[in-house]
Formats: C-alpha cells, sequence, structure tokens
C-alpha cells in the first residue's frame, strides 16, 4: 500500500483572450475536448459533460494496453468568465489513485486573461507518478494556450 501524498500546487498561464472568451476553453465541451483530450490513441468509454454548479463531468478511457482511466467531477461553483471550483478523483482499473479540490481564477491582464490554477491533490501513488501526474497538467494547459494562440475557437 502507497502512503497519501499530498501537496498544494498553482499554475498560471497567460491566455490571448478576454476573461469571457478564456472561460469558454473550459465551458464549452468541444473546446475543452481540443486541449484537454491527449490521447489520441485512448478510447472513449464514458463522456459526460454537465457544467454548471451542481454538475459532473465524467470520463472513461480504455488504454492501448487494456487497462482502463477514469476522471470524475462535480462542479461546486461556477461564476462565468471569473472561476470555476470543482472536486475531482482519478482511477485506474477500478482503483482510487488520485482525489483533488481545484480552483480556476480567470483575471484581465492587459490584451488577454491571466488564468490561475490551484489544486490541492492527495496523491494514493509514488512521488514520481505524482510529479508526472502534475507536470502532465501544466502540459494539458500549455495546449489550451496554443489552442488560444491559433485563434480556432469563435469569439461571441
Amino acid at each position: 500500500m502507497n502512503p497519501v501524498l499530498h501537496t498544494t500546487f498553482v499554475i498560471e498561464r497567460e491566455l490571448p483572450a478576454s476573461p469571457r472568451h478564456a472561460f469558454r476553453f473550459w465551458s464549452d465541451q468541444e473546446l475543452k475536448r481540443r486541449w484537454n483530450d491527449c490521447h489520441l490513441d485512448w478510447r472513449v468509454l464514458e463522456d459526460v459533460f454537465d457544467f454548471r454548479t451542481g454538475g459532473i463531468e465524467s470520463k472513461r478511457w480504455r488504454m492501448p494496453d487494456g487497462a482502463e482511466l477514469a476522471f470524475r467531477a462535480d462542479y461546486f461553483d461556477i461564476l462565468p468568465g471569473q472561476r470555476i471550483i470543482y472536486g475531482f478523483e482519478m482511477s485506474m482499473g477500478g482503483q482510487r489513485i488520485s482525489a483533488s479540490l481545484a480552483t480556476l481564477e480567470f483575471a484581465a491582464h492587459g490584451a488577454g486573461t491571466q488564468m490561475k490554477y490551484t489544486e490541492q491533490l492527495a496523491f494514493l501513488g509514488g512521488a514520481d507518478a505524482m510529479a508526472a501526474r502534475i507536470a502532465g497538467t501544466g502540459d494539458g494547459f500549455d495546449r489550451l494556450v496554443e489552442l488560444a494562440l491559433r485563434g480556432t475557437a469563435s469569439v461571441n
């Protein structure tokens, strides 16, 4: 049995869009999928996206080796263009590997938006796996910035 590892980390990214538009990369299922789906060889088994206070997001994948990975989030507080607060867990093969509380804040910064992500993470695995999980979160946000820079989403 692995000990529970606890950490809190913050990742910030500058997005070339207004806070209202930057928020859409989280609230619009198709836009979120474009930057958040990073493993194209994983088969999606379940995909639920109910983005509202009290709603849930749930995804389950089968990896090429046959293992299943699942993600489930509960949205506690959503203020469009300003913040998202949610709790989420991840599991591998039916066993929970982490539980987190995440807060996203969007603030106008020049012509763009400063996005601040704070996660309180309880990780049920080894330190190397936890470091990889945190790095993967940052990689996803890098993809979000790239998507925003390409301007593939229309501004409404």
